[in-house]
């Protein structure tokens, strides 16, 4: 009769914390890696100078848009501060069909007290645009009281009330206006889309969209990596220029000036991911990507590891795709 081998406690207790370290490791390796993706819940942060805000994608989507009316009209920093203060109180960041009497959109402004008809003050850069017009016209606005400020404006019934939102609101124009470069980011859940096959200006439906709504926000800008037949060199392999999905936006020559103005488009792009359905954003040696929005910007380093070419670290233009 065989005899049966019998493994010592010894070896079995060894072999079992074996065993259970190496679950464990592979825990915490599943762990992380759901953490590095796993969006537990969809909202915009940014940071500035020891001011912070967060707020959700909706309200990101409308301060973007507040905060780059200003950089379009050359307006201060403290100008979309105000506006995106004023926002927070009337409406909580929020487009609103609804208001008290006829107030309507962001700012709660009244067509029956010449704001604009309901289609327009509903509109987030007209509204924006029409709130500037008017907080311009006041003397030394720059320098005044949020709440004096926006209450010139706005003649509230409740006009110590701006005040409360200051903090926030100088988060979002910082970061929003590109003074404080990747402080503001967005954790989307990207959902899938249908392919697309590009129009006629080279560009898919969906990146032709992206480019309308940047130049209606910012105005007419300088761009490229499409073409009306479509791009066939220039690019990495793969790249998704070569599809229709991707876009270049310059930001020449390279200086404070325009490296502000490009992150303010940068984050206003990511202000815009989710509804706009953007996968990448890539400038000033950062990038951030939908699939992995958890993580914020990340250090960028191009394929071939070239790190002092500007254009290979996009640092003279953004490049976004679309999914």
């Amino acid at each position: 009769m065989p005899t049966t081998r019998r493994r010592s406690p010894a070896r079995t207790f060894v072999a079992v914390t074996a065993s259970l370290v190496l679950l464990a490791a592979l825990g915490l390796v599943v762990v992380r890696f759901a953490a590095d993706r796993m969006v537990l819940q969809e909202a915009c942060t940014a940071s500035a100078g020891g001011a912070k805000a967060r707020v959700s994608v909706e309200q990101a989507e409308n301060a973007a848009t507040i905060a780059a009316v200003a950089s379009r009209r050359g307006l201060p920093a403290r100008a979309a501060t105000i506006a995106l203060a004023t926002a927070l109180q009337e409406s909580g960041l929020r487009n609103l069909d609804y208001g008290d009497r006829d107030s309507l959109g962001l700012f709660q402004q009244r067509p029956s007290q010449g704001w604009g008809s309901a289609a327009q003050v509903q509109d987030p850069v007209y509204a924006a645009g029409r709130f500037y017009d008017e907080l311009v016209k006041i003397d030394g606005y720059t320098k005044m009281d949020i709440n004096d400020a926006a209450q010139q404006v706005q003649r509230s019934g409740y006009p110590e009330a701006y005040n409360k939102h200051e903090i926030r609101a100088r988060a979002l124009a910082s970061t929003l206006m590109g003074y404080s470069p990747s402080a503001f980011t967005c954790a989307i859940r990207p959902d899938g889309v249908e392919d697309e096959v590009p129009g006629a200006k080279g560009l898919t439906a969906r990146a032709q969209t992206a480019l309308d709504q940047i130049q209606d926000a910012f105005g007419k800008q300088e761009t490229g990596g499409y073409a009306p037949e479509g791009v066939t060199s220039g690019h990495m392999s793969g790249s998704a220029h070569y599809d229709g999905r991707a876009i270049d936006v310059f930001f020449r020559p390279i200086n404070a000036t325009t490296r502000r103005d490009g992150w303010a488009t940068a984050h206003w792009l990511v202000a815009h991911a989710e509804d706009l359905k953007i996968a990448t954003v890539i400038y000033d040696g950062r990038i951030w990507t939908a699939r992995r929005s958890v993580q914020g910007w990340r250090d960028y380093r191009p394929p071939n590891g070239n790190t002092a070419s500007d254009t290979l670290m996009h640092r003279d233009h953004i490049h976004l795709d679309v999914r």
